[in-house]
């Protein structure tokens, strides 16, 4: 069974009555959310895997893996980048978790010893589609409902909460997976070799609670350009 979310238009934030209702459904197994503590972002031939990490206790895991067309990512940036702008217009700019600081003697662990200490459910493993977004914010977290605009009605396929502070970490590994796929089509070819993941602090916490969500915001995302399984790739902090 799935409930129906009346959402703004897309392409801005609700900004008034001008913006005509988009309607998504959120079927029940989705409308809970989870909240994520990190992100880990890796690049395959034709999507990004964005890994939504809980790193609060033992063991630490995957809590959400969402599979993003290339062309999608973008305008996902963007989207949540000018729902990072209005927040701070609202509340100010939000305070970074806690970092603890790398040790330089301490070896950087590989992406499959990363993985080693991650539970990764049977459930998450494959992942969920997303070729939209809508986003929300409340004074402490922000909420990303992952769309599939497929005919006749678009629904929401992962819903995750982070907390404010985690966003601009989140933007700029999003935008580093981004980069370094253009620098590696720009050496040549259009399915360059798996790229090293950007990855947020797995091991960062933060306390803070969720708030109201104020209303969200949609980007509306082209349709992808391909469903090759990607290869897994190894993380860039």
């Amino acid at each position: 069974m799935t409930s129906d979310s009346n959402l703004p238009s897309p392409g801005r934030p609700e900004s008034g009555d001008n913006n005509p209702a988009v309607r998504a459904r959120v079927p029940d197994g989705v409308a809970d959310g989870c909240f994520s503590t990190g992100a880990i972002v890796m690049t395959g031939p034709s999507e990004y895997v964005v890994d939504f990490l809980q790193t609060i206790g033992r063991p630490h895991k995957v809590a959400k893996r969402v599979v993003i067309p290339h062309p999608v990512m973008p305008q996902f940036i963007e989207a949540l980048n000018t729902n990072l702008e209005l927040y701070k217009q609202r509340f100010g700019a939000p305070s970074a978790p806690p970092v603890v600081p790398p040790d330089p003697n301490q070896r950087r662990p590989s992406p499959q010893e990363i993985y080693d200490d991650l539970k990764l459910p049977d459930e998450v493993l494959s992942g969920v589609y997303a070729n939209g977004v809508m986003i929300g914010h409340g004074a402490s977290e922000f909420g990303l409902d992952f769309l599939t605009s497929f005919f006749p009605q678009s629904a929401v396929s992962a819903r995750v909460f982070v907390a404010a502070g985690q966003v601009p970490r989140l933007l700029d590994s999003l935008r580093g997976a981004v980069k370094q796929l253009e620098q590696r089509q720009h050496g040549g070819g259009q399915n360059p070799p798996p790229n090293l993941p950007n990855a947020q602090d797995p091991n960062t916490q933060d306390p803070n609670n969720q708030g109201p969500n104020s209303p969200p915001g949609e980007s509306p995302l082209p349709p992808p350009p391909g469903d090759d399984p990607p290869p897994p790739t190894p993380p860039t902090a």
